[in-house]
This record gives structure tokens, C-alpha cells and sequence, in this order.
């Protein structure tokens, strides 16, 4: 199976539940950013950017289980920043799991082995390491020699320990999708559990608009590779991939995977900044949803990024005959 399945018959459940109580809006992934502060700073990430002026605050750890407890998704994804330099991470995973939640603790992967002790392995928590590419483009990504050694370190000390590892990707105009393929098959060498991918997103704060694609841009780059889609173990869902290879069209769901932060509950969704509410209620239900999307708003246009776009099937949006077959044969591939 590609996820335990512990972690599918809770995520299974909650969708059912929320399904059968005909709610129209709820989160499936909340994405936690205890933190913006980070010892990188990689040429496409917009937080450090965006909040510079705040980059030193944090939110404490009842903050956190505060806002997991509020938004009550089945999936926490701890994100930043980075996240192992917050202080009492371990404490927080620990006390997210004792939620019965599935956690994601996206990582650089550079402290990994300096702070393995600080978690125990779980089938609801995954290491999620970002990697774009192999040693030479990871390294220039991220603006620093030697991230990707250590980055991989990490992994191997994880993976040695007994934790569930993935590895995050994003891709940009320079990426090659034939050195994708061969990070993925060294990955997988390594035992990585799955991996997950995403086209990069063009964020208002970052001033180095020519790494970004277009919507037409990131389908041909793709559609390339769309051999490689199954060769490996992606956790990326086959209906996204659909969707980023111009198989289909999905609606943008972003209120399924609010964003918390030292700021309030960031809206419209974990890209674009118009408000910070004080309420995940307030998030849900005074953001003006229609008004957001390609067509509607231009800073949407070029979005194909999976906090838009990966939870639609899931939550029953966009759905087409025999998409659940798909999501069945994928989960037991």
C-alpha cells in the first residue's frame, strides 16, 4: 500500500463523515507555520520574504494545538520556515499525533540527525524533506553549498531510525524533468517512502519572476514526464497529475487546506495574502471565495500548486466516472 492504513481509514473516515453531513466547506490539510525564520534562504520561497518584518516571532506551542484543535483537519502539515529550528518540535509532533492526526513535518532536512531523538516513529508522521533536484540544482536552489549531502544524511538517519520519509518538490522553468527522474530513482534507492511534487507558484514577494511557469508551461513540462509518473512511488494523487498534464480541469478548493500562522489564519489560502483572520470560522466563511481562481483573479492564473488543487477530487469537487477507481488502484499500487 502507498499509505498505511491507519492513516487512509482515518482520512477515509473524516471525508465520509463530512460528506454525509453535507457540509460544503471543510479542511482536509492545515498548513502550520509555527515559524518563518530559517537558516536558508532559496531563491523561490516567498515566507521569508513575505513576512521579514515578523521573522523572529513564533507562535507557542498552545497556539499550535489551538489551531489544530480549531480547524480539526485530519492532516497537519508543519511548515514554515523551517520548522526543526522551532523550539520543542518534538513536543508539538508528539502532542499532534496524540490528536490522532496525520502529520507532515516539512523539513530542509539539515537537522534531522542533530534532532532525531527529539520524535518516535509513528504510521501518521512522515519526514517531508525538500529536495529540488540533484546535488548541484538543489544546492543552487537553496542558495547554499552542501544542503543537498546533508539534506540526503538526514533521510539515510531517518530512515535508519525506523520513520516514514518523503520528499517534496517543486518545479521550476530550469528544471529538468530527465534529472527528476534520476533524483527519484536514487530515492528510491534510499527507500523513500513516496514522493510529492508541485509546479512553483509566482508569489508576489519574490522578485525573480523568470523561474516561474505558465499555466501552458507547466503542462508541456509534465506531459514530458509523464513516463517517469510510473516508475515511482508518488504521493502525488493521479488525478492531480491529470490536471498538471492538461488531462483535465479541477477547481481550485484552497479553503481545504487553510493556512495558520504567527498572523492569524492567512487568507485567501497559503499563497496569496489579501487578509489575516482571526478565526478559522472567520477564514471559511467571510473570504469571498467566487471572487478567486483562474479567470477571476489574475494572480490565480498561472496556479497549479497542489494547496489549490490536490485535495479537489478528495473532497468531491471536479469529480468524473471512475476517479474513485483511480484513487483505490493508486492507493493499493
Amino acid at each position: 500500500m502507498l499509505f498505511p492504513i491507519e492513516m487512509t481509514s482515518r482520512i477515509a473516515g473524516y471525508v465520509m463523515k463530512k460528506k454525509m453531513s453535507r457540509a460544503k466547506k471543510y479542511p482536509m490539510v492545515l498548513m502550520l507555520e509555527p515559524l518563518h525564520a530559517c537558516n536558508l534562504t532559496c531563491t523561490g520561497c516567498g515566507r521569508i520574504r513575505e513576512y521579514e518584518s515578523t521573522i523572529k516571532q513564533k507562535l507557542s506551542i498552545q497556539e499550535c494545538l489551538d489551531a489544530v484543535d480549531e480547524c480539526g483537519s485530519p492532516v497537519v502539515s508543519i511548515c514554515g520556515g523551517e520548522p526543526m529550528i522551532y523550539p520543542g518540535i518534538g513536543e508539538l509532533v508528539a502532542k499532534i499525533l496524540e490528536r490522532k492526526k496525520v502529520v507532515y513535518l516539512c523539513t530542509n532536512g539539515m537537522f534531522i540527525r542533530k534532532k532525531i531523538a527529539d520524535f518516535k516513529p509513528s504510521n501518521r508522521f512522515f519526514f517531508n524533506v525538500h529536495l529540488d533536484g540533484m546535488r548541484k540544482s538543489h544546492d543552487i536552489a537553496v542558495e547554499r553549498d552542501g544542503v543537498f549531502d546533508l539534506a540526503i544524511d538526514g533521510i539515510k538517519v531517518a530512515k535508519e531510525a525506523g520513520f516514514l520519509v518523503c520528499t517534496n518538490t517543486t518545479v521550476f522553468s530550469e528544471t529538468s524533468m530527465a534529472e527528476l527522474d534520476e533524483l527519484f530513482a536514487y530515492l528510491t534507492g534510499l527507500e523513500v517512502d513516496g514522493f510529492m511534487l508541485s509546479p512553483g507558484y509566482d508569489y508576489d514577494a519574490v522578485k525573480v519572476k523568470e523561474i516561474f511557469l505558465t499555466r501552458d508551461s507547466i503542462k508541456e513540462k509534465f506531459r514530458a514526464a509523464e513516463a517517469m509518473f510510473r516508475k515511482y512511488k508518488f504521493n502525488t494523487s493521479p488525478i492531480y497529475l491529470e490536471f498538471l498534464q492538461g488531462k483535465r480541469e479541477l477547481e481550485c478548493t484552497a479553503w481545504a487546506t487553510p493556512t495558520r500562522n504567527i498572523k492569524g489564519w492567512k487568507g485567501p489560502c497559503y499563497l496569496i495574502t489579501d487578509e489575516h483572520h482571526a478565526t478559522f470560522d472567520d477564514l471559511l466563511t467571510k473570504t469571498p471565495w467566487e471572487k478567486y481562481g483562474p479567470g477571476k483573479d489574475p494572480r490565480c492564473e498561472h496556479c497549479m500548486m497542489h494547496v489549490g488543487f490536490e485535495t479537489t477530487a478528495a473532497v468531491g469537487v471536479s469529480t468524473k466516472l471512475g476517479d474513485t477507481f483511480k484513487m483505490i488502484k493508486w492507493q493499493f499500487t
